[in-house]
């Protein structure tokens, strides 16, 4: 009797437990499939998760500066333009591939600004976040402009240009890597060798502000001319 007893409470609970999972199924196939829920896999370590680049990014020490400068120019001078992370001011070139002529022989004085060649019409772009402060076209820099970063602290010259970008005026405030016009050969420029002559300048207190002790920006560029 208790054998009995026993195997029928075992068949019992077996026919329950079926019972189960057999309503288990017709509801996970009610939710719209019959497999149970997987998982999801477990996150990679932190070392192997890809991590999101900023859009700026920390360059760490300053590069040696080992051009000409006026005694004006300080250390500290340097450190504050290589914070603003300038940008190479001509579409596809590369930093990498500039000709140091910072220091090349012009009459009685040296260059004191870069020639990037280019083919005409490149687009010229913003080295830095741009406050444009004269725009100015002459016999020697042909049509060029001159601009400061927002604190006033450097001047940014950019000469031979074949002309401004459309409704560009002074005052405007321009964003880092914008296009503010094209190269050209306007001015003294060789008619064969379009090119823009870009000038770094510290702004000075007592004098024409667009004419301070230029500072060579090669060492100081931390963007190839790459439009965002």
């Amino acid at each position: 009797m208790t054998c009995f007893v026993t195997s029928w409470v075992r068949q019992l609970i077996a026919s329950r437990v079926l019972w189960a999972a057999l309503l288990m199924t017709a509801h996970a196939c009610a939710r719209g499939g019959a497999n149970p829920p997987v998982a999801p896999p477990p996150m990679p370590p932190a070392a192997t998760r890809p991590v999101p680049t900023p859009a700026s990014v920390a360059l760490g020490r300053r590069p040696e500066y080992r051009s000409p400068r006026d005694e004006t120019v300080t250390d500290g001078d340097l450190d504050a333009l290589w914070e603003r992370q300038l940008m190479v001011p001509v579409e596809g070139v590369s930093r990498l591939k500039i000709q140091d002529d910072f220091v090349a022989r012009r009459s009685d004085r040296i260059h004191g600004a870069l020639d990037l060649a280019a083919p005409r019409y490149s687009a010229v772009l913003a080295t830095d976040d741009l406050v444009i402060g004269r725009l100015a076209t002459g016999p020697v820099g042909g049509i060029a402009l001159y601009a400061s970063d927002p604190a006033e602290r450097f001047v940014y010259y950019y000469a031979h240009l074949q002309r401004y970008r459309r409704g560009l005026a002074v005052g405007d405030r321009v964003a880092k890597g914008s296009v503010i016009g094209y190269v050209g050969t306007t001015g003294n420029a060789p008619p064969d060798t379009p090119h823009l002559h870009f000038q770094v300048m510290k702004r000075v207190v007592g004098r024409v502000w667009w004419d301070g002790p230029s500072i060579n920006p090669l060492t100081l560029f931390a963007f190839d001319g790459v439009r965002p």
